[in-house]
């Protein structure tokens, strides 16, 4: 692309005289990655302001500056300036990246609980159909067969629109990808169309971000106000914001409810058995909440134009997202508690998860629960996590999850303020002492929830993160307990 072409497409407010002749380089918008030719994007965010980096861009080679705001400069580069870049990077990303998004056919679900196991069934069910599918989520990124590590649930739309070359180049016919509520207020998914968009649920999460539930579930809605009329939405309205989410969508609409287009035919330890629109399906996942993430999946592939019958042969057979509900054992004895590792971080998805446990626990075994909140982000839940947890639980230890730049202790006594009774509450700052100290005290007919962190593979404090694996410390502590240690 051109300075020229460049210009033409974005339709500026005003432009500097200086334009470079020739091709112009990649889109940037962190100044530290600027090359020689590069254009940089200045994007005001939420703690930083790309704007105060104009002057580090153009010393570092950027060959063209979009910014906000009127900037003089001598230097031989144009600047751009245009009313909003964050409204902006998006389609200008897809743009220079030779709309990649228009090659596929793009699945988005966006939820509070469920959003990972939902996309990674839509992932593994279209793979078993023998499509070429990519995904975009929390644990992973995968082109087609190929993983990648994934650091945010959405990435930035530069990121993103690489992303999406590499899968096109890769033959990738589908995306499923996960879309957050921060991506959608921030305007990081512009610039393409996405096939079908699905919602389950929404409870609370990121009020230290959007500060209400009613300013939360307004983002939610973003996804579905700016789907087109070849889009479909698939909506569970058995959730109190389903019809709002709707509300202004122009897309196709398609109404899941456990009231009366699905319903729970078995429920047990070995698994699930659900029907929707009259087909029925097995998985090995198992609780109420799971029937959701498997009905939505269903209907997400059946609206892409696959055979009920044949999705949901192919649903029976996959095993869901790592760090959901996965069984943690030893090779030394079977004679140990049974482990369970999960990503619950909400007070929904802590009750929902437990409140399963209960369901498929026998008679006179106990479950304890493990847990912590993480630092810097919505200290409202912390409370809300202990009563979550006290409903169900018969022991619980308090401990650290990702305390980032908060003092774990102070995270700790937040939600220790949640609990009427500490009479089986015990807190242990370390969360390897926690997860130990669980092991030994559990007996081996007892259940052992370790929730929060699921598949993170680290634990981030003070900035850094540190290798932290909670299916490895729980594995360490069954052999040290098989051993006769403790």
């Amino acid at each position: 692309m051109t300075t020229h072409e460049l210009i033409e497409f974005i339709n500026p407010l005003n432009t500097s005289r200086y334009k470079p002749e020739g091709e112009i380089g990649a889109l940037v918008q962190n100044s530290r990655q600027v090359e020689d030719g590069s254009v940089f994007i200045a994007i005001r965010g939420t703690e930083v302001d790309g704007h105060m980096f104009l002057e580090d861009a153009i010393h570092r080679g950027a060959k063209v500056l979009i910014c906000e705001e009127s900037y003089y400069t001598d230097a031989k580069v144009c600047v751009i300036e245009v009313e909003n870049t964050r409204s902006l990077i998006g389609p200008l990303a897809q743009k220079m990246a030779g709309n990649p998004g228009n090659e596929l056919k793009i699945i988005g679900i966006t939820e509070t609980n469920g959003k990972t196991t939902t996309a990674t069934l839509v992932y593994q069910t279209l793979s078993a159909l023998g499509e070429k599918v990519s995904l975009l989520g929390t644990v992973e990124k995968k082109i087609l067969d190929k993983s990648l590590d994934s650091r945010l649930t959405t990435a930035d739309p530069i990121e993103l629109a690489a992303d999406m070359n590499a899968m096109v180049e890769a033959g990738s016919k589908y995306l499923v990808m996960e879309v957050s509520s921060h991506a959608l207020h921030q305007e990081r998914v512009g610039g393409f169309n996405f096939t079908v968009a699905a919602f389950t649920n929404l409870s609370q999460d990121h009020l230290d971000y959007h500060s209400t539930i009613e300013e939360y579930a307004a983002a939610k809605k973003i996804l579905f106000d700016g789907l087109t009329a070849q889009s479909s939405a698939i909506i569970n309205m058995d959730d109190e914001q389903g019809s709002f989410v709707i509300s202004d969508t122009k897309a196709k609409i398609f109404k899941l409810s456990f009231n009366d287009n699905a319903k729970i035919i078995e429920n047990s330890p070995s698994g699930l058995k659900i029907s929707v629109n009259g087909i029925e399906l097995s998985s090995s996942l198992v609780g109420d909440f799971n029937a959701y993430n498997l009905a939505e999946a269903f209907q997400i592939c059946t609206e892409l134009g696959f055979d009920g019958n044949k999705v949901a042969s192919a649903l029976s057979s996959v095993k869901g997202a790592p760090g959901r509900m996965e069984a943690v054992t030893s090779d030394q004895s079977s004679d140990l508690p049974k482990v369970i590792v999960d990503y619950a971080h909400t007070p929904d998805a802590l009750k929902n998860v437990l409140k399963t446990l209960v369901e498929m626990r026998s008679q006179n075994q106990f479950i304890y629960c493990v847990f912590g909140a993480g630092g810097d982000r919505d200290s409202s839940k912390r409370p809300e996590m202990a009563k979550a947890a006290l409903l169900y639980a018969d022991e619980i230890i308090v401990t650290s999850d990702n305390p980032r730049t908060e003092n774990p202790d102070l995270i700790i006594a937040d939600i220790l303020q949640g609990f009427e009774s500490t009479e089986n509450v015990m807190s242990i700052t370390s969360r390897r002492d926690a997860i130990y100290k669980a092991v030994e005290l559990a007996s081996s007919n007892d259940i052992i929830l370790i929730a929060g962190k699921g598949h993170e593979d680290y634990q981030e404090v003070n900035g850094e993160r540190h290798s932290f694996d909670d299916r490895l410390i729980a594995k360490e502590a069954l052999e040290v307990k098989a051993k006769g240690g403790f």
